[in-house]
């Protein structure tokens, strides 16, 4: 029976952080504009939605549309449908660059939902006693709603993380920079199973630091 061996000494190490650089690079900026975009999404939707502030069902119904066919979309295949779109927003359609749009696009909607299921949650009396003391809809949204969710809306936002995380793993498909793209050209295409390896221990180890560091701060929300 032949043993598995490897040979470690194929690892380039450097390589290796080059590409982690650039997995938190793409996850920091996708993130970031996951949120800007993503935040105002959810609370239109929850504000359209049935027996809501602004509630107007065919409006409602028109924009979760958009939101659930970006959704349903796997992403590897949104990231080469989005190939054009890419070139015209930052000129290359690979590298880190490259990767982004389609991170935030496919993220967006996502995390959009979680911030109208979040916003759900928040207990109607709350709203109810906001508009009963002449609060305008802003600061209904801005000094009533988000500071209630905002456990739920943290909780959320480290679900996109971790989710964005695969995202980028994925983005190597079509070289989108980071540890994906180095599994896939050195780990599957030259069958250095050594980096194959290394990769997604690094992928698995930056999930469970989003994760911990997300449970944390939901839990101080939570507190206060």
């Amino acid at each position: 029976m032949n043993e598995i061996s490897f040979d470690w000494s194929v690892i380039d190490w450097a390589d290796i952080w080059l590409a982690t650089q650039d997995t938190l690079i793409m996850l920091g900026v996708s993130l970031g504009f996951t949120i800007v975009l993503g935040l105002p999404l959810g609370v239109l939707l929850y504000l359209l939605g049935p027996r809501q502030l602004l509630a107007n069902k065919p409006a409602y119904a028109m924009l979760s549309f958009v939101v659930n066919a970006l959704r349903s979309l796997p992403f590897v295949i949104l990231l080469i449908i989005l190939i054009p779109v890419t070139v015209k927003l930052v000129g290359t359609s690979i590298g880190v660059a490259g990767a982004i749009p389609p991170l935030v696009v496919g993220a967006a909607p996502f995390f959009a939902r979680l911030v109208e299921a979040a916003l759900r949650e928040v207990d109607k009396g709350i709203v109810e006693a906001s508009q009963a003391m002449g609060a305008t809809l802003w600061q209904i949204v801005t000094r009533a709603l988000l500071p209630e969710a905002l456990p739920g809306l943290l909780a959320a936002t480290t679900v996109t993380a971790v989710t964005l995380v695969s995202y980028t793993a994925m983005s190597g498909v079509i070289g989108g920079g980071g540890l994906g793209d180095l599994a896939i050209r050195f780990g599957y295409q030259r069958f250095q199973t050594e980096v194959m390896i290394v990769t997604v221990l690094a992928l698995l180890a930056l999930v469970q630091m989003l994760q911990m560091a997300g449970d944390w701060l939901v839990r101080r929300a939570s507190h206060k």
